[in-house]
């Protein structure tokens, strides 16, 4: 009995640390399908497309009806600032937001991330899977 209570503290002591650390678990990004989101386009579903692209690479192509930011790759304060701006428009309703950076992954999820802790719901953020670079889309695509 002696030595089991050491233990049983040390144990329950891991399950707790192993609990704290669970809550720290990645964050999950809900993503959506080029043909999603142009099916989401075609049928006028109300749909914010925020793109985060460079000015040069937003110039040559660009999903339609896109808000451009210029804000990636969205790791300086700088960068934020620039999606700042479209904060209060985005809170000002509940239609999804679907970001699109170059190919999808680490300007997106930041993107997503610094809207989630400005008060976008987590359940209207979407990824452009792929991001710009899987979008084949041409009738839904402007640029040079």
């Amino acid at each position: 009995m002696f030595l089991f209570r050491p233990f049983a503290l040390l144990l329950g002591s891991l399950l707790l640390c192993g609990v704290a650390f669970a809550t720290d678990a990645p964050q999950e990004y809900q993503y959506i399908s080029a043909s999603d989101l142009e099916a989401r386009l075609n049928a006028n579903q109300p749909t914010h497309i925020v793109d985060i692209q460079v000015e040069e690479e937003f110039a040559r192509h660009h999903v339609k009806g896109a808000e451009p930011t210029h804000a990636y790759p969205v790791q300086s304060d700088a960068d934020k600032a620039k999606l700042g701006t479209l904060v209060n428009r985005l809170q000002a309703d509940s239609d999804p937001v679907v970001i699109v950076c170059p190919r999808g992954a680490g300007g997106a999820r930041r993107t997503y991330d610094y809207l989630r802790d400005r008060g976008i719901a987590a359940e209207r953020l979407l990824i452009l899977e792929k991001g710009q670079e899987g979008w084949t889309c041409a009738p839904l695509t402007e640029g040079k």
